[in-house]
């Protein structure tokens, strides 16, 4: 078991995509450098000053680095100490060599463990306990100093491993819900094709049967089912090329879709007022971005119904335009920030991605929370038979 575990934490991969730098990065190291300058400046105490300085700045250099090259700047960093304990050792000063400045190394303790592989966890630990070994050694501390030292020393590894376990929860239950809605999307396009489908069966049925006795009513039927079958490869270059694999069939219906907007926002029980503006040409609009459109707004309405503090109205506006569709829903709650930016809503913009469109979501201008989506329409002039308003 424990050599199992020990083999799954050396094959750990590193967190994908780590910031190079950001702004915080250069914020540390200004701060750092100030420190080095008040201590060199100001402290009277400080054993070897140019060497102690020097020593400070290294290890206030190469935080910028710990995210990429977590184990290289921990395996510098605790060598430059190792190598300045043992130099202080055959010298033997009258006071530690060193700033508290230096401190800044427990920043390179934290981000092993938090953007470090498994075996870059492993090595850079055991530089870090070789470091701590030469300090307890060479020094004169009592016992219980150094175990607390210790305990202090690998706190920040505690916290950053901690962090890195729940940032891959968080990226887990977000892969999760991408994947839910891909599965939705492909049980849509599941339904969407088995429905024409249905009805191109029926048309052909039908124009075999008066064939003999009605030769127009046939070229009817046969131009029912071409528009039948231009309808069902626009919904399908709408997603399959997005998704993998194809859901199991359900009932074979049409998903809802704007048309089911107002049974909607007219739903019993409601505690706000829904204000629904439905405005451009809905006729052939593509099956995939039909359904997306009311799972948006469904989303949207119904975390406003749960989150929206003081909210009495909840606007929705949906704009048909000649080459894609404008979803926007807003409430006039108060100011809640990001709290309400959840994973329904990473689903919706996943669902919007695949379509080529985009989602935003966040606080409005002035007051609630707002949530805007753009889809491209596809094409405008296909053909395709027109989706009757239920």
């Amino acid at each position: 078991m424990l050599r199992d575990d020990v083999r799954t934490l050396w094959n750990e991969p590193r967190p994908p995509d780590p910031p190079a730098r950001v702004w915080r990065d250069w914020a540390l190291l200004a701060a750092g450098l100030g420190g080095v300058v008040l201590e060199a400046t100001l402290r009277e105490d400080v054993v070897w000053r140019p060497v102690a300085v020097v020593f400070a700045v290294w290890l206030c250099v190469l935080p910028l680095w710990r995210r990429t090259r977590p184990l290289a700047t921990v395996a510098l960093a605790f060598a430059a100490m190792i190598a300045l304990q043992v130099a202080s050792l055959v010298a033997s000063p009258r006071e530690p060599v060193g700033l508290y400045t230096g401190l800044i190394v427990l920043v390179l303790v934290y981000a092993l463990p938090r953007w470090g592989s498994g075996r870059e966890i492993v090595l850079g630990g055991a530089v870090i306990l070789a470091g701590f070994a030469v300090c307890a050694v060479t020094d004169e501390t009592p016992a219980v100093d150094q175990v607390v030292g210790f305990a202090f020393l690998l706190l920040p590894g505690v916290i950053g491993a901690s962090v890195r376990f729940r940032a891959t929860a968080r990226e887990r239950q977000l892969g999760q819900v991408r994947s839910r809605e891909r599965e939705r999307l492909a049980r849509e396009l599941h339904d969407t094709v088995a429905h024409h489908v249905s009805a191109m069966v029926i048309r052909a049925q039908a124009g075999r049967v008066v064939a003999g006795t009605d030769p127009a009513a046939a070229v009817e039927a046969l131009e029912g089912v071409e528009e039948e079958g231009a309808r069902t490869l626009e919904e399908m270059r709408a997603m399959v090329a997005a998704l993998r694999d194809g859901g199991a069939g359900g009932e074979l219906k049409p998903p809802a879709g704007v048309a089911d907007l107002e049974r909607l926002v007219r739903a019993p029980g409601s505690r706000l007022r829904v204000d629904l503006g439905l405005d451009g040409e809905w006729d052939a609009l593509p099956q995939a971005v039909d359904a997306a459109v009311y799972r948006i707004v469904q989303e949207s309405v119904t975390n406003a119904m749960r989150h929206a503090v003081g909210a009495t109205e909840v606007v929705v506006r949906v704009t048909a335009e000649p080459h894609q569709v404008r979803v926007s829903v807003r409430d006039d709650g108060g100011r809640v920030g990001r709290c309400r930016d959840g994973y329904g809503l990473a689903g919706l913009r996943e669902r919007a991605a695949l379509l080529g469109g985009r989602l935003r979501a966040g606080p409005g201008a002035d007051q609630g929370w707002q949530v805007e989506a753009e889809l491209p329409r596809g094409r405008a002039d296909s053909g395709a038979h027109p989706r009757s308003r239920r």
